[in-house]
């Protein structure tokens, strides 16, 4: 089966996300990436579960990774936030502890695109997407530009083929 046919097999139904936005400044007022991603979400007819903003500290990272793959019927995890390579910018690297199972592609993809708009300093993204316990969690920077870029050209044209994908049964 092509991936045309799994996408009219995954259908159009609601997805469940829950956001992660990693900032040590935003606050849920001035979280334009939180009222972004929700916005996009209803007008697709996607449920948003759960939104939880964080510092940028390992502890509260693996935290919301634990609490979030745990939670019921949460599909989808976006974390905004955190991917770049400063001292502060540990995300990355307690997402990708969790991964058990890559999704090489989101990173490459972004990067790409990133590259046409942003130009070398699209290298600096440590962008990157997987499967944890069933749940699958996209990692992406948290500039509102970077936000928009991820979910417009990737995850939002295949987010019912990719809960599809986890869910099914061999």
């Amino acid at each position: 089966m092509g991936a045309e046919e799994h996408r009219q097999k995954a259908g159009r139904g609601p997805v469940t996300v829950a956001i992660v936005t990693v900032s040590d400044t935003r606050t849920p007022d001035t979280d334009q990436n939180r009222q972004y991603i929700e916005k996009r979400l209803a007008e697709l007819g996607h449920q948003v579960a759960a939104y939880r903003l964080i510092k940028d500290e390992p502890q509260q990272v693996a935290n919301v990774v634990e609490e979030l793959t745990a939670m019921p019927g949460v599909q989808i995890i976006l974390f905004n936030g955190g991917t770049g390579i400063s001292p502060r910018d540990t995300t990355y690297d307690i997402v990708s502890r969790y991964l058990e199972k890559t999704l090489s592609g989101f990173g490459e993809l972004f990067r790409m695109l990133s590259y046409q708009e942003v130009g070398a300093a699209a290298m600096f993204s440590r962008a990157t997407a997987g499967v944890c316990r069933g749940t699958l969690i996209f990692s992406m920077p948290g500039s509102p530009n970077a936000v928009q870029v991820a979910l417009e050209k990737l995850i939002l044209p295949e987010i019912n083929h990719l809960a599809w994908e986890i869910a099914r049964k061999g």
